[in-house]
C-alpha cells in the first residue's frame, strides 16, 4: 500500500504530522511526502518538519511564490510526473492551499484515488481563492474527512454522497495536543506579563494600503494600553515596509520575524487575546480557551464562533480596541472545545484509509 501526502504551506504541516504518524504504525503502508515548495522561507517551512518530528519531504517540487494561476499550473505539471513514476494507491491532500487543488486535479485526470483532510469547510465567499480550492477539491475527492458537523452538512448540500464523508475531528488539534507541553521550554523569559498577539496575511487585508494603514493605527492605539506582539508574515512585511516608508513604530508594538510552530504556539497559549485573519489560529485559540478577534467578514470555521472563543469583528477596525478592552477587563468570550477535537483525529483517519484500501498489517 503506497500513500502519497502532498503539502505546500505551513498549516498543512501541522495537519499531515498526526496522519503520517498514525499510518507509520502499519508495516504494510509505505508513505512518501511531496512538498510543493509553495512556502519556501525556512521559518515558514523546513523548521516545522523538524519540530513536528517529521522526516524531510521525499520530493520538493520547488515551485516558490508566483501568481495563483502560475503556482497551480506549475504544481500540476511537476506533480503529474511524480504520480506517474511513484504510482500511489492514494494521494492525501490537506486544507485549502493551491497545492491541494493542484494535486486534486492531477489525481482526477489520472484516475488516482484522492483523500481530502479538512473537507467541507465553507466561508461562502468566492472572492477568497481558498474557497475555490475547497469547493473543487471536495468535488474531486474520494474520501472526505471533516473536522466538524458543519462540514458534513455543507457536503451533503453540495450533492456529495455521504458514504464518502467521514467526521473525524480536527487534525490540527492533534498536533497542538501533542506539542503543547513543549511550549513551556520554547517561551522567552523576556515576554511581557500580558500582551496582544497579532497575525495578518490574507491578501484581501494586507494588499490594501488603506486597510493596512488603518490596522497599524489601531494597533498603535491598543499598544498604548498593552504590548502588542506581531510576528510578521513575509507578504505582510513587504506591504508594511511600503506603508511605513522609514517611519518608526512605537516600542510597545513589537514587529517580529515569523516564528516556528512551537514558539508561536507558546505565544498563543499565554496571550490575553489574539487578533488574526488566519483560519487555523481561530481553531487553536478555541482549543486553548484564548479570546480571538478575527478581522474578516466571514469564516470557514463557524464552530469557532458558535462554540469557541472566536468573534468576527469584520474589516471595520474601529471595533477592535473596545473588544480588546473587554478582554483586559475580564469580559472576554468564553467557549468550549468542540466534539472530537481530542487529539485522535489522525487515528480515525487512518482507520478509514485502511478500510478503504483493503486493510493493512
Amino acid at each position: 500500500m503506497n500513500i502519497c501526502h502532498v503539502v505546500g504551506a505551513r498549516p498543512n504541516f501541522m495537519k499531515i504530522a498526526p496522519v503520517h504518524r498514525a499510518l507509520s504504525q502499519y508495516p504494510a503502508v509505505r508513505q512518501f511526502v511531496v512538498h510543493t515548495g509553495q512556502h519556501y522561507d525556512f521559518n515558514m517551512s523546513d523548521v516545522f518538519f523538524q519540530q513536528l518530528g517529521m522526516p524531510a519531504p521525499d520530493i520538493n517540487l520547488q515551485v516558490g511564490s508566483c501568481s495563483h494561476a502560475q503556482q497551480t499550473a506549475q504544481i500540476m505539471s511537476r506533480f503529474e510526473g511524480v504520480v506517474l513514476e511513484r504510482k500511489p494507491d492514494l494521494v492525501m491532500v490537506y486544507g485549502d492551499v493551491n497545492s491541494t487543488v493542484a494535486a486534486a486535479l492531477v489525481c482526477a485526470k489520472l484516475g488516482v484515488p484522492l483523500a481530502h483532510v479538512e473537507a467541507g469547510l465553507r466561508s461562502f465567499d468566492r472572492t477568497m481563492p481558498e474557497e475555490i480550492n475547497r469547493l473543487l477539491t471536495d468535488q474531486l475527492a474520494d474520501l472526505l474527512f471533516t473536522p466538524s458537523p458543519d462540514g458534513n452538512a455543507n457536503l451533503e448540500r453540495e450533492g456529495i454522497h455521504r458514504d464518502k464523508v467521514h467526521l473525524v475531528g480536527n487534525v490540527m488539534i492533534d498536533t497542538l495536543v501533542r506539542m503543547l507541553p513543549a511550549t513551556v521550554q520554547s517561551l522567552s523569559t523576556e515576554l511581557p506579563e500580558r500582551y496582544v498577539l497579532v497575525t495578518l496575511h490574507r491578501p484581501a487585508n494586507v494588499d490594501s494600503p488603506e486597510w493596512l494603514g488603518e490596522m497599524i493605527d489601531v494597533l498603535e492605539r491598543i499598544a498604548t494600553r498593552v504590548p502588542v506582539l506581531f510576528p510578521v508574515h513575509p507578504r505582510t512585511r513587504q506591504r508594511l515596509a511600503q506603508r511605513m516608508n522609514g517611519n518608526l513604530l512605537p516600542a510597545q508594538l513589537r514587529l517580529m520575524d515569523p516564528l516556528p510552530y512551537l514558539e508561536f504556539l507558546g505565544l498563543q497559549r499565554r496571550a490575553a487575546v489574539v487578533i488574526t485573519d488566519s483560519g487555523g489560529i481561530q481553531e487553536e485559540t478555541t482549543y486553548l480557551g484564548v479570546p480571538c478577534l478575527t478581522v474578516r467578514e466571514n469564516t470557514e470555521r463557524p464552530i469557532t464562533v458558535t462554540e469557541g472563543t472566536n468573534i468576527l469583528v469584520g474589516r471595520e477596525l474601529a471595533r477592535l480596541p473596545a473588544e480588546v478592552e473587554k478582554v483586559l477587563a475580564g469580559n472576554g468570550k468564553k467557549g468550549v472545545v468542540p466534539s472530537l477535537w481530542d487529539g485522535k483525529a489522525g487515528d480515525r483517519i487512518t482507520s478509514v484509509v485502511l478500510r478503504s484500501l483493503g486493510g493493512a498489517q
